[in-house]
């Protein structure tokens, strides 16, 4: 018996032990530099077709009257208990999926990573939100770490061409130069939108030093290859709601390492959302009411 049990925990602590290894092993790989990859043509029609079908349902919802807010639309109870959250100051966020057909798009080489989340500002108006979201010359103050530069490049009328850095550190650092046009529009007093599309996404190399350098488009790691957001902003119950809809493309999990990466690759478009929701929120807090950020 005692025999019995001995050989046991030695095989108990035989396995720990690999499975340490094999994490440990997982790590020092991420700690060299994960080799570029080439965006190719079927990835990029893949996210195309993604797009045109979530495009598609989005217009469709508006053309019918349907709720303006994506939260509006949830069943009563579940649409009760977020409002709940939200006006404590909590967020609400989902992962979503467009289907072609009732089929899920197969993305070659790549992953579609979809999300959308609200959060409530409360005593803040639709223009004061909407100041904060067009000020694209101060996002690099309001928004870092993840963005650690920010310029509009040209301006006409609804329209923005801007330039974003961003950079992203989870065990292995990344930093984008990345440009997006961006549309406004409004549907009354209360209510206004905006769409963002990645025009050039490229990853700096040696960022800040002096050898900094871009890598060719498509042809970097992979972190980020295209994407798009989708905003609405609605002014009621005392302050002002603000939804974000984010599709975003990046390269398929690197072969072997799916256990490990699999889940922070997965991580990475939501804690954005979050994070970009959340700040929004405390900065315009803070310019409507100095001092208060919650």
């Amino acid at each position: 018996m005692h025999e019995g049990m001995t050989v046991k925990a030695d095989t108990a602590r035989g396995a720990r032990q690999r499975g340490l290894a094999s994490l440990l092993a997982g790590i020092l790989l991420l700690t060299v530099p994960v080799e570029a990859a080439d965006l190719k043509p079927p990835a990029v029609e893949a996210f195309n077709r993604y797009v045109q079908l979530t495009e598609a349902q989005i217009d469709s919802a508006a053309a019918r009257h349907e709720p303006f807010l994506w939260l509006d639309s949830l069943p009563e109870e579940r649409r009760a208990a977020a409002c709940s959250e939200l006006h404590e100051g909590k967020m609400v966020i989902e992962r979503l999926e467009t289907l072609d057909g009732g089929k899920k798009i197969n993305v070659p080489g790549g992953l579609i990573h979809h999300w959308i989340g609200t959060v409530f500002i409360p005593g803040a108006t639709l223009a004061q939100t909407l100041a904060l979201e067009q000020d694209y010359d101060h996002h690099q103050d309001y928004f870092r770490p993840d963005v650690a530069g920010s310029k509009v490049l040209r301006h006409e009328g609804s329209d923005y061409l801007v330039q974003l850095r961003f950079r992203k550190k989870k065990i292995i650092t990344s930093v984008l130069d990345t440009e997006h046009h961006v549309h406004y529009g409004a549907v009354d007093s209360a209510k206004a939108w905006s769409r963002s599309y990645t025009m050039r996404i490229q990853e700096v190399v040696d960022a800040g030093e002096s050898g900094e350098r871009l890598e060719p488009e498509g042809h970097d790691r992979g972190f980020l290859w295209r994407m798009n957001t989708y905003w609405r902003f609605e002014e009621k119950d005392g302050g002002t709601y603000v939804e974000s809809q984010s599709v975003s493309l990046t390269r398929d999990i690197p072969a072997g390492l799916g256990w490990l990466v699999g889940p922070m690759v997965n991580s990475i478009p939501r804690e954005s959302l979050t994070f970009t929701l959340a700040t929004t929120r405390a900065a315009v807090l803070g310019r409507i009411t100095p001092g208060k950020t919650r």
